[in-house]
């Protein structure tokens, strides 16, 4: 397994620009109302594996995998010609084998099966013949070129912290090759270190937003949510190499932690100190006060990283979106007074998505699919997607 992510199949081959996104997903947008709904169906498919994941149980960072194979995956496949919840089922089922921490076959299709046809998002069909997600496995791999080494950002932003050694989180979050670290430095010069306390290295983790800040029914829900987990909810992943990701969480720390920001601004505001006088000058040693304990220079050290700030900023900007997006969409049913329209299958303004809405937007998505396919515009029948047939099979 590699340990040099510049060396690495996930730099050469998966970091891909926003116009081969935009191409990946030009027909799933002409069935939709909004390309909004991209950006929630993102949101939800998250949802889905990290639910998943934590019913088998899986690790953290399996999870992160989980969620990176299935952006992949869609890289090179439609949301309307394929079925989703086996894509998700099978990128946990082969993420957990690549992590080193397999789950049984038999326990993916079973979880899968209970969670999928609960109340909310009423996958009724999904199969309980273990060969249909071990033909679904096959698939996966086939489209991921087998390459299943991912790299993740929570190793630079332990690395970059100071806590790589002596933080308890790094035997679950270290990146490949956890301690083998002799070539240059990818982050920064690694002269220096970030000492954050627990608190705010936490907030790198989760995001603390002020209750007023946030309307009454997102509140609670982005309370403590954690920010290189939440950028899985988006596509960042497949845009952006992991320690650029890491080092913009950082950012989004020294910014909205109250303490380091306190800390930013008190510096920003201090007085220049003054000279430093001769120590002829001084009348003894026993009258010397002890020198103040120096602060850290937060600005000093974003800047001393050899990375473009403009992405970082760039990143931390579509984190901040992406929070804004996500305070339209709960995972429970809203209340009768915010939204009936939500519930009943309709978005639209600022109205709630639900998984319901969106798992009922998958379904016309695939029926106008078969129905373009059958009756398009040439009037000559289009060959059915081999993955479209075996969906409709699975059905």
């Amino acid at each position: 397994m590699a340990t040099d992510f510049w060396a690495s199949s996930h730099n050469k081959r998966w970091i891909v620009d926003r116009a081969t996104l935009k191409q990946a997903r030009s027909e799933d947008l002409q069935y939709v109302e909004s390309a909004e709904h991209i950006d929630f169906l993102n949101i939800y498919f998250a949802n889905l594996i990290a639910m998943l994941g934590k019913r088998l149980p899986l690790r953290q960072r399996v999870i992160a995998t989980a969620t990176v194979f299935f952006r992949r995956f869609y890289v090179k496949n439609l949301y309307c010609e394929t079925d989703p919840f086996m894509v998700i089922a099978a990128c946990c089922y082969v993420a957990a084998k690549a992590e080193e921490s397999p789950v049984h076959i038999k326990n993916v299709v079973s979880e899968s099966r209970q969670m999928f046809s609960q109340e909310g998002y009423g996958i009724k069909n999904f199969p309980s013949d273990n060969s249909k997600l071990a033909e679904m496995e096959f698939y996966l791999v086939s489209d991921l070129e087998c390459d299943l080494v991912v790299f993740h950002p929570y190793r630079t932003l332990l690395t970059l912290c100071g806590r790589e050694a002596a933080h308890a989180v790094v035997s679950e979050a270290g990146e490949v090759g956890v301690g083998i670290d002799n070539g240059p430095r990818y982050w920064g010069t690694g002269e220096g270190r970030l000492e954050l306390g627990e608190g705010p290295l936490q907030t790198a983790w989760h995001v603390v937003i002020p209750y007023s800040n946030l309307t009454e029914r997102c509140a609670f829900e982005l309370f403590h949510r954690f920010i290189i987990n939440d950028t899985y909810r988006s596509e960042l992943c497949l845009l952006y190499p992991p320690h650029m990701i890491a080092i913009a969480a950082i950012y989004l720390t020294l910014v909205l932690n109250d303490k380091t920001r306190d800390a930013i601004q008190a510096q920003s505001a201090a007085p220049a100190p003054p000279p430093r006088r001769s120590s002829r000058t001084n009348t003894g040693s026993a009258h010397r006060k002890p020198a103040p304990v120096p602060q850290q220079d937060f600005v000093g050290f974003m800047a001393g990283l050899r990375v473009s700030l403009p992405t970082v900023a760039m990143i931390a900007q579509e984190i901040l979106s992406l929070y804004t997006l996500w305070e339209r969409y709960s995972d429970t049913a809203p209340e009768s007074g915010l939204g009936a329209s939500a519930a009943s299958g309709v978005s639209a303004g600022d109205d709630v998505v639900t998984p319901a809405f969106l798992t009922q937007l998958l379904l016309r998505m695939r029926e106008a699919r078969l129905a373009d396919l059958a009756h398009p515009a040439s009037g000559q029948p289009m060959a059915t997607n081999k993955r479209l047939g075996r969906t409709q099979a699975v059905g």
